[in-house]
Parts: C-alpha cells; structure tokens; sequence
C-alpha cells in the first residue's frame, strides 16, 4: 500500500486550496461589489430587478438590489450580509458599506499578490478598522436633537439621488417631524410607531403625515356611521360568520314548522354570538378575517362601524396605539379587551374610502401617506421613506453628524497615512491599503456623477489640508465645505459602514481552503464512476 493515495474527502465535492480559493473568494466580492457600485451617490444610477412572474422593481438601494438578485456564490453571500447588518444597524449606507469590502478585499489581493500573508493584512486591517473608528468620533459635530435645521439637512442628503428627490424639501419635513412626533426619551421606534402606507393614483407632492392610524379598508356598509367619536374599539382574529358544525350530522325535518324553527334557532346563536361583542359596549370593531354580510347588516343596525381582514401587522399596531387586546375566540371578549382612541373616521368613498384612528392616547403612532403616479413609484418612495428615518432617527439617538461629499473618508484616509508611520512591519502596508481602500467612495460618486475619479480624489485631498469639511458637490462639481452646503451624514452609518466592510473582508482573507458540494441533480450520476476510481486504485 505505499505509494497509494489516500481519499480524505469526498471526490464528488469541489475542493480548493490556498491562494486560489483566497482569489476565487475575493473576485466574488469584488463582482458583487462592481454590481452596486454604480447606484453610489446623488447621481448614482438605478436597476431594474424583475422576478419570475414579471413583476418590475426599480431602485437604486444596496440592500433591495442585492436581496432581489437570490446569489449563490457562498462568499457573495457574505457581502450581502453586510448590507442587512447595516440596513439593520443604521438603516442606511447599505452601498458604501459592499462597496468599501470590495475595495478592501481588492488592496488586500494586490498585497497578497506582492507577498505580504493574509494574517498580517488582517492584522493591519483590524488595527485601521480601529483607528477609523476613533478618528471619525474626533471628527464629528455634536449637534442636539432639538435642532430641526440640522435633521432636515440629514433628510434631504438621504432622499439626494433617489428618485422623489424634486419633492426632497417636502418629503425631509414630513420625515423630520414623524421622527419628531414619536421620540421618546431621545429614542426613536420607527418600526412599530411610524406607519407607511401607500396610496397610488397621486402625486408624489400629496405624501401627508398623519396623526394615529390609516388602515386602508372601508367601512363594511354604506348605513354605518361614516365618523365615530370616542370610539370603544374591538379587534376579532376569527371569522364573524355563521360556523358550519366540524362534525357531520344528519337532522330529519318532517314539516315546514320545523324547518322554520330550526332556521331560526340558527340565527338566533348567530345574533347571541354578535351581541357577545356588542354588550362590551364597543361601537368599533376590527376584524382580520371575514365578516359576511349579515353580520355588518347587523351592526349597521346598532350604529357600529367595522371593517374586515386587516393585515397582522395593522392591527398589532391599533393594539398597541388604542390599547385593545387582539381577542381570537369571540365568545371569551370582555369590556376590559376594548381599546380607545379620539375618533375613528373614514375619508373617501364608501367602497375605496380609508380608515382614519386618530388621537390614539396609549402610544404616539403616526401615518406617512404615501402618494404616487403608480405602484412602482410609491413602492421606489417607500424605501426611500425608510432610509431617511433611520438616518433621522440615528442623529436624534446620537447627537453625531459628519461632513458628506467625501469629506469623512478623506478624513480618515489621511489619518490612518499617519498611522501607518507608527508601524514598522508589514501591518504598515495594510494600513496603507486600507487607508486608500477609503478613497474609493467620493471616487465612486465622482464618477457617477460623469467626472473623474482620480482628478477628483487629488482635489479633495489638497483642499482638505485648507478646509477641514471639504467634500465634493456632485451638482456643482466643485469641493467647498460640506457642512455650509448642508451636505452631512449620520456618524452612525459611516462607522458602521467601516466595521462592516472590514469585518467581512478579513472573515474573506482567512479562508485558505474551500469544500463546496455538487448540486443533487451532478451527484447522482457520481457514484458510478467513483465505484470504478475506487477499483482502478485497488481499493
């Protein structure tokens, strides 16, 4: 047996070893980098992502394109976690954050290539991650939450480049003032005390924000009262309509009469069963399922308004604001599952019209009404809603802003030259690397801004020993001082940003060695002809 070989792994599976699993994995990230990379900045570009049913979304945010493109390669998988990390951490920046570990795992293969260790360029890496981080804290700009001036600014730079950029003023104060609105001891709940709810078929300039919540169902009869004040409101998870028995059974009626009485029996359990609702003294109810016909004919009758199959989410949102218990078995409801609000109207016609819950005592819910030409505008204006309250609700949390345009990165690209100096090994080399890795985002949105990128980077770095805050005005195309043109950004999304970015690309370069399975369909066919390797190598 000496001489053999010996088969430690799978011979079906795809095995790949040292430097060329470390540049497979690199060229991955660097291609779903190259992907985004052109939606970067005021004038980044769009996609178009279209599924297997046809269905079209236009948008230029990292997380939403690199979501809908469904990747594979196990690697590109990891930069698309960045993305949601940082889409999750600080509701923006989701393209500089892939676009920075691109441009890292890049400068990090030139280092390889040239022969420094991938352990050392780690190292280095994680000490400029660091330092990054430190000199971003010296440079911010403490500012307060109460300084309306300054969200609106970190407003209209998040909505720059997108596509409901004419209606930016717009859009920034209704943003500014949901934020606002549902603060709370300097936090800001955008998920569960913000709604967003679109309303195609307008312009974009009708977006409102309102008080409470907009629910966007009718009333279920037109007789029903169109406005109820001081509402008593009921939430039913369960269908309100006659039950059919769950076992089979069979009744011998031998006369009309009997017919007659058991039809009315039914009915009579039926009415026993709404009324259980209505003695609760509720004169709203809310349901998530069905409520057939006759039931809103009988609460038309009472003077009760309801509407039926509210999604999940609404009504644990009507729960929250009102104070009303989600009651699944409606014969087990009570007074105490009730919840209260200042009224509950519904505006517009009675089959299209919309559920309006406002002065809502328990919680500081508030509703963007997003308005638009079709779907696919306000679906676009609804990620871009998104990313501007987060970035909102980062600066009322943090008190922190930076100077945009580039300025930030310049910043930190000229700290971590001068610390690199301290440095006498090869660290000093990734610290380098990583300090021009930072120059590739104003480099980016130069670019697609049509001017170019190394003339650009060159200007930045010599005004920026004069101005502190110089930063690229892509509309413009000159480098003046971001702050006084109102070009900032969150210090939360830069630093993480950074720390994503650099924790993925140093997870990139440990992986020297890569076993990755066949699919099914290729391996069914294998165990054949591994059946005769075996043989043909005498085992």
């Amino acid at each position: 047996m000496v001489g053999q070989p010996a088969i430690i792994t799978d011979p079906r599976k795809e095995h790949t070893q040292g430097k060329q699993a470390l540049f497979a994995n690199i060229g991955a990230a660097k291609a779903v980098a190259n992907i985004v990379k052109t939606t970067l900045g005021p004038k980044g570009m769009d996609k178009m992502l279209v599924n297997a049913v046809g269905d079209i979304v236009l948008t230029n945010d990292g997380a939403m394109i690199l979501k809908g493109m469904e990747i594979e390669n196990p690697t590109a998988k990891m930069i698309v976690e960045i993305a949601k990390t940082q889409e999750d951490i600080a509701g923006d920046g989701t393209t500089s954050a892939v676009v920075l570990a691109g441009s890292l795992l890049q400068k990090a293969e030139e280092l390889v290539i040239s022969g420094v260790h991938p352990t050392i360029i780690i190292k280095g890496f994680r000490a400029a991650s660091g330092k990054a981080s430190e000199i971003l804290d010296n440079y911010a700009i403490d500012v307060t939450k109460d300084n309306k001036d300054v969200l609106l600014k970190i407003a209209k730079t998040a909505i720059a480049g997108k596509s409901a950029e004419a209606y930016g003023d717009h859009l920034a104060k209704l943003c500014v003032d949901a934020a606002l609105e549902v603060a709370v001891d300097g936090k800001v709940n955008v998920k569960e005390n913000i709604l967003i709810t679109q309303d195609p078929g307008h312009k974009i300039s009708d977006t409102e924000l309102l008080e409470g919540i907009v629910i966007n169902k009718a009333r279920l009869h037109s007789a029903m009262p169109a406005i109820v004040k001081e509402p008593k409101i009921a939430l039913v998870a369960s269908d309100v309509l006659v039950q059919k028995t769950r076992n089979k059974a069979t009744f011998q009626i031998t006369s009309a009469e009997q017919l007659t009485q058991f039809a009315a029996q039914e009915e009579a359990d039926y009415h026993a069963l709404l009324d259980k609702i209505i003695d609760t003294g509720a004169n709203v109810v809310v349901g998530t399922k069905n409520i057939d016909q006759n039931a809103a004919d009988y609460f038309q009758k009472r003077g009760i308004f309801a509407i039926r199959r509210v999604n999940e989410e609404d009504m644990k949102s009507i729960s929250k604001a009102t104070g009303a218990h989600i009651v699944k078995n409606i014969a087990d409801i009570s007074e105490k599952d009730l919840g209260t609000a200042g009224i509950v109207e519904q505006i517009g016609a009675f089959d299209l019209g919309k559920t309006y819950i406002r002065e809502c005592h328990n919680s500081k819910t508030v509703t963007l009404l997003l308005k638009g030409a079709t779907e696919h505008v306000t679906d676009n204006l609804s990620r871009t809603i998104d990313d501007v309250l987060h970035v909102v609700k980062d600066v009322i949390e943090d008190e922190k802003i930076v100077p945009g345009g580039g300025a930030s990165e310049i910043e930190v690209a000229q700290g971590l030259r001068a610390f690199a100096s301290s440095f006498e090994g090869r660290e000093q080399l990734a610290i380098t690397a990583f300090a021009e890795a930072m120059e590739v985002i104003p480099k980016e949105i130069a670019v697609n801004a049509g001017m170019d990128g190394i003339d650009t980077i060159l200007a930045l770095r010599a005004k920026h020993s004069e101005i502190k805050n110089a930063g690229l005005d892509v509309y413009t195309g000159e480098i003046s001082d971001s702050l006084e043109k109102g070009i900032v950004d969150p210090l939360r999304v830069k630093k993480q940003a950074i720390k994503s970015a650099s924790e993925v690309a140093n997870m990139v370069l440990r992986v020297d060695d890569m076993l990755k399975s066949q699919r099914r369909e290729m391996m069914d066919v294998a165990p054949e002809h591994n059946i005769h390797n075996y043989d043909a190598m005498g085992m």
